[in-house]
């Protein structure tokens, strides 16, 4: 088996020369093994939640939004930042699906998680199976700005895993996110993934 471990090797100085409303870039001089330094940029990021919302049909709940660093409408899966430190990836992502799709679901499983861009960000995301979707009760969210111009959709699975192999599909979450549930589903089923609360020691979490 392989797996990830935790390290962390010594800073000599640290700077934030830019600081935006949610993230911020970090300089830090990193000692490096061989005892040199290096400086390393990077993006400071809170987490952010996916949620890859599978109905009983075999199809994914997506929606279609501009992403102006890249200039393109990617179909995505609903996501959101951890605006709160130390906040409940679960109550995050049940939140963004309620918002950004108005759905509730009643079976929730840890889908997979991820850094996004690891030589150039902290970024974790947490990527949520939800199941048993309906439509969620009360009033719709209001929408504003790029999220007020979204398309949605429900697409079967296997659309997006041949979107995603023929480099039609781009967004990470949606992408990392129908691999994975094609993985599962192939092999030890949506039961054998990590429940909800699992810990998630890149973001710490109170229940």
């Amino acid at each position: 088996m392989i797996k990830d471990t935790s390290e962390e090797w010594p800073v000599r100085s640290t700077s934030t020369p830019f600081t935006g409303k949610k993230t911020g870039v970090r300089t830090d001089e990193v000692v490096m093994p061989d005892g040199g330094a290096a400086v390393r940029d990077y993006q400071v990021h809170p987490g952010s939640v996916a949620v890859l919302a599978l109905d009983d049909e075999n199809r994914v709940l997506v929606l279609k939004q501009y992403r102006h660093p890249v200039r393109h409408k990617l179909w995505e899966i609903p996501a959101g930042l951890l605006d709160v430190p130390g906040e409940n990836p679960l109550h995050a992502a049940q939140r963004e699906l309620y918002e950004e799709a108005h759905v509730k679901a009643e079976d929730w499983r840890v889908l997979v998680d991820l850094y996004t861009s690891p030589g150039g960000s902290d970024e974790a995301v947490r990527i949520f199976l939800a199941r048993g979707v309906s439509e969620a009760e009360g009033e719709r969210f209001a929408a504003s700005e790029e999220e007020a111009d979204m398309e949605h959709g429900r697409v079967p699975l296997a659309e997006l895993v041949r979107g995603a192999l023929a480099g039609e599909l781009h967004n990470t979450s949606l992408v990392t996110g129908a691999l994975a549930l094609q993985s599962a589903l192939s092999g030890d089923g949506l039961d054998a993934l990590r429940p909800a609360e699992a810990p998630w020691p890149a973001r710490p979490f109170t229940a």
